[in-house]
């Protein structure tokens, strides 16, 4: 088998790991905890269908594209809980050792693509980036709203922690932040499901 085509397929079986990785918040329906390989395909087609509240154009191939790769990194980092003060402080190192160990499965020129493009996710400074993000951040609390904020109030998270959180979704969608984030955040609050 050509060494070019050999390498992409062991990167395509490698990253089917990302179906083991399973995260704090459930489907919905009050269903199971969702994987990480869940979580991606949710985000890419979230960003798909509300590109037009993006702050900003986008590429959106490449925002799908970064919400596809953002969390492959976890197969050997483990998934951090956003509320996990301990393990964010420590999610940076683990990540970019398993973003190395991982994408370096491809062959050279597709190694350095889909890096340059995971760090350019980390580093929310494009408009792709950001509106990312957006989804990254909107698309668990969709679930967890679902749920009726079953996960926060399991973990007993506070609002200035999902405030923290989603004040990133407005650096790439303030319609999303203001018509969605903000309500429910509110409206989790007013219910106790999130401490204030």
């Amino acid at each position: 088998m050509d060494e070019r085509l050999r390498k992409q397929l062991d990167f395509a079986l490698e990253v089917d790991k990302e179906k083991n990785i399973f995260r704090q918040t459930h489907l919905s329906g009050h269903g199971r905890n969702e994987n990480d390989a869940e979580h991606a395909w949710h985000m890419a087609l979230m960003a798909y269908i509300l590109k037009e509240y993006a702050n900003e154009p986008v590429d959106i191939a490449k925002v799908m594209l970064m919400c596809m790769i953002h969390d492959v990194v976890e197969i050997d980092a483990g998934d951090t809980y956003a509320y996990d003060a301990e393990g964010i402080k420590t999610q940076k190192e683990r990540e970019d050792k398993a973003k190395e160990r991982i994408f370096s499965l491809l062959p050279d020129d597709q190694r350095a693509e889909l890096i340059a493009l995971f760090d350019e996710f980390e580093a929310y400074e494009t408009p792709e980036s950001k509106y990312a993000h957006a989804m990254d951040n909107l698309q668990p609390l969709l679930l967890n709203n679902s749920n009726g904020g079953s996960d926060w109030k399991e973990h007993g998270v506070t609002a200035d922690q999902v405030y923290g959180r989603q004040s990133k979704t407005r650096l790439g969608s303030e319609k999303l932040y203001q018509e969605v984030t903000d309500k429910l955040i509110k409206e989790h609050m007013k219910k106790g499901n999130i401490k204030e």
